[in-house]
């Protein structure tokens, strides 16, 4: 095997994603040379997703003109959150994958470590986001054996935008990757949390985000319960009530199962870097939160049906006093009809004088 060379004035340097490009093998099918979205993928320019939703992608038809749905469904992850806390900083993943309305898989892992000391969580399109990460990580591996150094936070997360950008063909198509970046930054010796949109914009959020089809339950659960300075627990906690809040109310979102033994996927990166946390523990946090719910969050019970009243579907004593009510109106009937009695025998006694008179 031979290591490409490049003229002095193509020089790719530390960017990964450049080398990949000058030898032809672009990171991502929808983009094209130096990152810039093109229109060299496969599927540039023949796919769209109707209403963003459904993970259906479409093609073109036959000559009719008419949309024919391809023989695929789009995988998606779905809810991941970071929060900070003393130390530094607490990522957090349900483990379900969803390709429509059933579930594609149980046990994804949507939260890896970046390098030593940040992590990114991925949210959209499960294909194209596990090759991002994949990329991502190859690419901060490979600038810090170029330059000899460990490239900053702040550099490390101008890096994923430029890759978000670079899916951006492909998120016009249905595939759109949602990256959750954090990491611990060692200039300023505290956690830093950063977001993305579809188009490569890079947003760094204070205290703590959430993103995917349960992102809005969560980021309010984290919102209500966030306190400066957490401990460890605490924040462990405060992600756990929010994946569990998330998939309470968004079917996409996997909950605990712990039939299965499946848990979320949970990770701290401080400074002495990213570490999972065991899922032993983890399933302790859901223990505790579960304790701690209201009887509203957690009771689907009817209210309870007086033991005197009959169970299947017999008369109430509500509807008691409608019958007997009835009685006396039945009663009041009788003399109207005893009082038709005497007009009738009237009339008998006027019959037979009418036939004389004929």
């Amino acid at each position: 095997m031979t290591l490409p060379m490049f003229p002095p004035g193509h020089d790719p340097g530390p960017n990964f994603n450049e080398v990949l490009h000058r030898l032809g093998f672009g990171p991502f099918p929808g983009s094209g040379p130096g990152g810039a979205p093109g229109a060299s993928g496969a599927l540039a320019g023949q796919g769209r997703l109707p209403g963003g939703g459904a993970g259906i992608l479409t093609v073109p038809g036959g000559g009719d003109g008419r949309a024919s749905a391809a023989p695929f469904q789009v995988t998606h992850g779905t809810t991941i959150c970071a929060v900070r806390y003393s130390d530094g900083v607490i990522m957090a993943g349900d483990r379900r994958a969803t390709a429509g309305s059933a579930i594609a898989h149980r046990t994804m892992e949507k939260v890896h470590a970046a390098d030593t000391h940040s992590g990114v969580a991925i949210a959209g399109a499960a294909g194209p986001a596990m090759e991002m990460v994949r990329i991502f990580q190859l690419q901060l591996e490979h600038y810090e054996k170029v330059e000899g150094q460990a490239l900053s936070l702040e550099g490390k997360a101008n890096q994923l935008s430029q890759m978000v950008r670079a899916n951006l063909g492909m998120a016009m198509q249905g595939f759109v990757v949602v990256p959750l970046f954090a990491g611990y930054d060692l200039r300023r010796a505290k956690g830093r949390i950063y977001t993305y949109d579809p188009t490569g914009g890079r947003y760094e959020e204070t205290d703590y985000h959430a993103d995917g089809s349960g992102g809005r339950d969560a980021r309010t659960t984290i919102k209500l319960g966030f306190i400066d300075d957490m401990s460890r627990e605490e924040g462990i906690d405060l992600c756990v009530r929010a994946l569990w809040q998330a998939a309470d109310e968004d079917s996409a979102t996997g909950g605990p199962d712990a039939v299965r033994g499946i848990f979320p996927t949970v990770a701290t990166i401080t400074a002495q870097g990213f570490e999972r946390v065991p899922e032993a523990e983890v399933a302790r946090a859901f223990g505790r939160v579960i304790s701690h719910l209201s009887s509203a969050e957690v009771s689907r019970t009817p209210p309870a049906v007086d033991a005197d009243e009959p169970d299947q579907g017999g008369p109430s004593k509500a509807a008691a006093p409608a019958s007997k009510a009835a009685v006396p109106a039945s009663k009041a009937a009788a003399p109207a009809s005893k009082a038709a009695a005497p007009a009738s025998k009237a009339m008998a006694s006027k019959a037979p004088a009418t036939r004389k008179a004929k």
